[in-house]
C-alpha cells in the first residue's frame, strides 16, 4: 500500500453514517461443495491461499488512520501489525447443519460492527454442512469496496479450475519519501503549469495532480487539504459547462408537465417497512434460473432488472397483503446505479441511485411488470442528467465535515425521524452481474453466492441479487424488529416467478399444459 491514501467523500460517508443499529458493511454467503474424495483441511488451505494473494487487493492490509481532531477524512495506511488470524475464522454451525441455520447465523453476525483498529474485513468458514457443502460468510466495510472494485477481491478468492492458480509474490518497491522542501518546489511548478496553460475545460476536467505531503500531522493535513481544494476547484471549473447543462436538463424535465406526473409517481407511500431498525438482522437467500428470467424480460419487452423489480414487488405485495398493510398507492424501490466507467477498478465507491415505482397497486402480474418497465424508463431519464454531477459532488471535501456528518447521522438514527418523515423509497433492490463460468476456491466448487447487504433506518428491507452461472441468487436482509423472519418473503419468490412465467408464456404452451 505504501503511502497513505485519503478516502473520497463518498467512501468516508459510509464511515460517518455508521451507528450500532446501522452497520455499513456488505457481505456474501457463498456455498461451496468439496469433491467426494477430499481429504484436506479446507479452512487451513483456504486461509493459506488468501494469505499468499493478499497483495492482489492491497485494501485488505490497510487500516484507517484518522485525521487529527477529525478535521478531515481519514486515510488508508498499511497495518504494520496485520495478522490474518484476526480476519479469517473457523465458524461452527449447530445442528441441523443446514442452510437455514447458516442464514440465521449470518443475519446475526452481519449486525455486528467491524473493528476499526484493523483492516475492515472478516471471513468465516463453516464446515460440516450436509452434502459436503461449505459455507463462507464474508463481510467488508462499504468504505473499502463497491461492486466494480470487488473484481480484485473476486480475482483473489476464486479460480476457474479446481486447482488454484499460482500468483506471483509481490515485488518489492522502495519509494523515497518527499521532503517538505521538494513538495513546496513541486507545488510552485504545478501552479505555474496551471496558469501558463491555455484554459481548456476538457483537460481541466481530467484534472491536475498537485503534490501531497502524505503525512498526518496537522500542518500537513491543512497543506494537503489546500492542494485538494485547488485541484477540486480546477476540476470543478472545468466541469461547470457540463454541470450547467445537467442542471438545465433537470430543470427542463421537472418543468415539463409530463415529468411532473412521473415525479409524482416516484413519491413513496408510508408503509410498515419504513421505520427505524434495531441492531439485529434477519437474512435468507433463494435462487431462480437466470435464463428463464431473461426469457420473461424479453417477452415483456424489458430488461432483467425489470423482472428483478417485479419479483421484489410481488413478494413485498403478498407479504403486506397478509399483514393487512398494503398501501393503495404504488410502492417504490431505490435502485443503485454504478457510475464506474468500464475498466475503472479503483477501490472506492462510485454509485448513484434512482427511485423506481414497483407498481404494488396492480394485482395482475403481467400488467404489474409492464407498468414497472414503463416507469423504470422514465426514472432513468430523470436520473441520467444528474449522473454528470455526481463525480464532482462525491469528492468535495470540507474541513470539519467528518464531525458534522457523524453528528447528523447519530441524530437521525437516535431521533426516529425515519418513523415520521415520508420515506425516500420503500425498499432497496440491487442487481449485481456476476460471472457466468464455474468458480472454485481452494479446490471447492462454488454453488451459490447470496449477497448480504445493508438495511438502513427508513429502508428496513434490502433485496440484492447476484447472477452466477445460470442462476440469480437473491439475498434478503431486513431489520429484525421490522421483519423478524425474512425467510417468509424468500419462500414466496419461486411462486411469484412461476406466476410471471405463466403470465408471459406464449398461448400454445398453455394449451399443451391444459391437455
Amino acid at each position: 500500500m505504501g503511502d497513505a491514501r485519503k478516502l473520497s467523500s463518498m467512501d468516508a460517508s459510509f464511515l460517518y453514517l455508521e451507528t450500532p443499529e446501522m452497520p455499513m458493511h456488505v457481505g456474501s454467503m457463498a456455498i461451496f461443495r468439496l469433491p467426494e474424495d477430499y481429504k484436506g483441511d479446507f479452512f487451513e488451505e483456504f486461509k493459506a491461499m488468501i494469505a499468499s494473494r493478499l497483495h492482489v487487493a492491497p485494501i485488505l492490509k490497510a487500516r484507517l488512520e484518522k485525521a487529527p481532531l477529525d478535521i478531515d477524512h481519514p486515510s488508508w495506511v498499511e497495518d504494520d501489525q496485520f495478522d490474518i488470524d484476526r480476519h479469517i475464522f473457523r465458524g461452527s454451525l449447530p445442528a441441523p447443519h443446514d442452510r437455514a441455520t447458516l442464514e440465521r447465523i449470518v443475519g446475526w453476525m452481519h449486525a455486528k460492527l467491524l473493528n476499526r483498529a484493523r483492516p475492515l474485513w472478516e471471513f468465516y468458514v463453516f464446515e460440516g454442512m450436509k452434502d459436503n457443502e461449505i459455507g463462507l460468510y464474508s463481510k467488508m466495510h462499504h468504505a473499502c469496496i463497491d461492486g466494480g472494485a470487488g473484481a480484485a477481491l473476486t480475482n483473489m478468492i476464486y479460480d476457474v479450475t479446481p486447482v488454484p492458480r499460482k500468483i506471483d509474490p509481490p515485488t518489492a518497491r522502495a519509494k523515497p519519501g518527499q521532503e517538505p522542501r521538494d513538495i513546496a518546489a513541486n507545488l510552485l511548478d504545478s501552479y505555474q503549469q496551471l496558469w501558463t496553460q491555455p484554459f481548456d475545460a476538457s483537460a481541466a476536467a481530467k484534472g491536475i495532480e498537485l503534490p501531497r505531503s502524505g503525512k498526518s500531522d496537522l500542518g500537513s493535513i491543512l497543506f494537503d487539504n489546500a492542494m485538494f481544494q485547488i485541484e477540486s476547484a480546477v476540476k470543478f471549473a472545468g466541469s461547470i459547462p457540463s454541470m450547467l447543462k445537467s442542471v438545465a436538463d433537470v430543470v427542463g424535465k421537472i418543468s415539463d408537465p409530463k415529468s411532473r406526473d412521473s415525479l409524482a409517481s416516484m413519491a413513496s407511500p408510508p408503509t410498515i417497512l419504513n421505520k427505524s431498525i434495531s441492531s439485529e438482522r434477519s437474512f435468507a437467500g433463494v435462487s431462480i434460473p437466470l435464463s428463464r428470467a431473461k426469457v420473461v424480460a424479453k417477452q415483456a419487452g424489458g430488461k432483467l432488472n425489470d423482472v428483478v423489480l417485479a419479483l421484489a414487488s410481488g413478494v413485498v405485495r403478498r407479504y403486506l397483503l397478509e399483514k393487512g398493510a398494503l398501501p393503495t398507492k404504488a410502492m417504490t424501490a431505490a435502485v443503485p446505479i454504478s457510475l464506474r466507467e468500464e475498466g475503472n477498478t479503483d477501490a472506492n465507491n462510485q454509485v448513484f441511485g434512482m427511485i423506481c415505482s414497483i407498481a404494488t397497486n396492480i394485482e395482475d402480474p403481467k400488467a404489474r411488470l409492464e407498468a414497472i418497465i414503463a416507469q423504470s424508463t422514465k426514472s432513468k431519464e430523470m436520473s441520467h442528467p444528474l449522473r454528470a454531477m455526481m463525480p464532482q459532488v462525491s469528492n468535495l471535501s470540507m474541513l470539519g465535515a467528518p464531525i458534522l456528518v457523524q453528528i447528523l447521522a447519530l441524530l437521525y438514527s437516535r431521533s426516529s425521524l425515519s418513523d415520521v418523515l415520508p420515506p425516500a423509497a420503500n425498499i432497496t433492490v440491487s442487481n449485481v452481474p456476476g460471472p457466468r463460468q464455474t468458480l472454485y476456491a481452494a479446490g471447492a466448487e462454488l454453488l451459490h453466492i447470496f449477497p448480504v447487504s445493508i438495511s438502513t433506518h427508513g429502508l428496513a428491507l434490502n433485496i440484492t441479487v447476484q447472477s452466477y452461472r445460470d442462476q440469480l441468487d437473491f439475498g434478503f436482509i431486513a431489520g429484525a424488529n421490522i421483519i423478524p423472519h425474512v425467510q417468509v418473503l424468500c419462500d414466496m419468490l419461486p411462486g411469484e416467478f412461476a406466476a410471471l412465467e405463466t403470465a408471459f408464456a406464449p398461448p400454445a404452451d398453455l394449451k399443451s399444459v391444459a391437455s
